[in-house]
C-alpha cells in the first residue's frame, strides 16, 4: 500500500537529461521538441532538459553537447502546454549564471545535485532558485554510499537552504529494496519537506525500488521513457505508470500515449538500448556512478582493459560523480599490471 500524503505524487521525466548520457549528449533541437511535445500531450508533470551532467556540463571532461543546452531548454519550453520544464544543476559544473539563463527561458524547476556528503555546496544555488521563483529541490547523489544518519544530516542542510524536496538518489543503481526503505523512511521522519527518489536499473530493481520509496512516503518520483538513461537506464516511466494503475493509483498521465510515444518517438532517437548487460550490471554490483559506463568502455578499448575491471576498481576507490578523469588513470594503472 502507498502511504497517504497531503501532497500528490509527481513524476519528473528524465529521458532528455539522464538520457543525454545514453546518446553521448547528441540530442538535436527537433528530437527534444518531438519528445517534449508527446510527453506534454500525455500529461507528464515535469520534463527535465539539460546536459546529462546538468547545466554547464558540455565540456571535454563530461562530453560535448551537439546543441547548446539553452537552445534545447528553450525548445522544450516552447512545446509545453501543461508540463513544466525542469533542469539539473551540479554545483561546480553549473553556476547561478546558467541557472538564471535557464529560468529566463522558462524553466520552472531545478534539482540541485551534490554528492551525498556535500550538501553544503548547494546553498547558494537553492537560495538563488527560490529568489528566481523556481521550485528548488535537493538531489543527494550516490545515496547508497553513506550511512543513513549522514544522509539525514545532509538532507536537513538542503531543507534549511530552501529545498522544497530532497531526493534519495541511487546514482549507481546499487540499492536493494530495504536500503531504499530505510533511507526514505529516515528522511520522512526527519524532514518537513517532500521526499523524492531517483533510481537506476543496473540491478533490475528500479521499478520495485520506486514502489518501495512511494510506500514510505516519497512523492517526487523520477522515470525515463523506455529506460533511456545512464547505465541500464532509470525507472521505465510507462512501466511504472502501468503498475501504479494496476494498484489503483492514477497520476493523471495517459498510459496509452506513454506506450505510443515510447515506441514511435523515443525509440528512434536512441543510439543504444539501455539494458542490463555486463557493463551496467558491474556498475550496480560495484556501486559506481551510472554515467561512468561509456567512459569506462572507451578507456577499456584504449588501454586493452576489461571495462568491468575499471568499474570495480572505481568502486573500490569510492569514485563519485565529477571524477570522470579518474577513469583513464584507473585504466592506465590496470594496463601496467597486465
Amino acid at each position: 500500500m502507498l502511504r497517504n500524503s497531503d501532497k500528490p505524487v509527481r513524476i519528473t521525466e528524465v529521458c532528455l537529461r539522464d538520457g543525454s548520457h545514453a546518446v553521448a549528449h547528441q540530442f538535436t533541437v527537433e528530437q527534444v521538441r518531438s519528445v517534449t511535445r508527446a510527453l506534454d500531450d500525455a500529461g507528464m508533470h515535469y520534463i527535465e532538459v539539460s546536459h546529462g551532467d546538468g547545466l554547464g556540463g558540455s565540456t571535454l571532461q563530461y562530453g560535448r553537447s551537439l546543441v547548446d543546452e539553452m537552445k534545447l531548454i528553450e525548445a522544450a519550453v516552447d512545446e509545453c502546454k501543461q508540463s513544466a520544464v525542469a533542469v539539473l544543476l551540479i554545483p561546480g559544473i553549473g553556476t547561478v549564471h546558467e541557472l538564471k539563463q535557464a529560468r529566463s527561458l522558462g524553466a520552472q524547476l531545478v534539482r540541485v545535485a551534490t554528492h551525498v556528503t556535500e550538501a553544503d555546496v548547494s546553498a547558494q544555488h537553492l537560495y538563488a532558485a527560490r529568489e528566481l521563483g523556481m521550485e528548488a529541490l535537493g538531489f543527494l547523489m550516490m545515496a547508497h554510499s553513506a550511512p543513513v544518519e549522514v544522509l539525514v544530516e545532509q538532507a536537513q542542510k538542503m531543507e534549511s537552504y530552501g529545498a522544497q524536496a530532497v531526493y534519495v538518489t541511487d546514482s549507481a543503481g546499487a540499492m536493494l529494496p530495504e536500503q531504499v526503505r530505510e533511507r526514505v523512511k529516515a528522511l520522512r521522519s526527519s524532514l518537513s519537506c517532500e521526499i523524492g527518489f531517483h533510481a537506476h536499473n543496473n540491478l533490475s530493481l528500479a521499478v520495485s525500488n520506486t514502489l518501495v520509496a512511494m510506500e514510505e512516503g516519497a512523492t517526487r518520483i523520477d522515470g525515463s521513457v523506455r529506460c533511456l538513461g545512464a547505465g541500464a537506464g532509470n525507472t521505465q516511466t510507462e512501466a511504472l505508470i502501468a503498475v501504479l494503475q494496476r494498484m489503483g493509483v492514477d497520476l493523471g498521465i495517459d498510459l496509452y500515449k506513454m506506450m505510443d510515444l515510447a515506441e514511435s518517438v523515443v525509440a528512434p532517437v536512441m543510439h543504444r538500448v539501455p539494458e542490463i548487460n555486463k557493463g551496467s550490471l558491474a556498475m550496480g554490483y560495484a556501486g559506481v556512478y551510472s554515467s561512468f559506463l561509456l567512459h569506462a568502455e572507451k578507456a577499456g578499448k584504449r588501454f586493452g582493459v576489461d571495462p568491468r575491471d575499471i568499474l570495480l576498481e572505481l568502486g573500490r576507490r569510492k569514485a563519485v560523480g565529477g571524477q570522470e578523469d579518474m577513469i583513464v588513470d584507473v585504466a592506465a594503472s590496470l594496463r601496467t599490471r597486465l
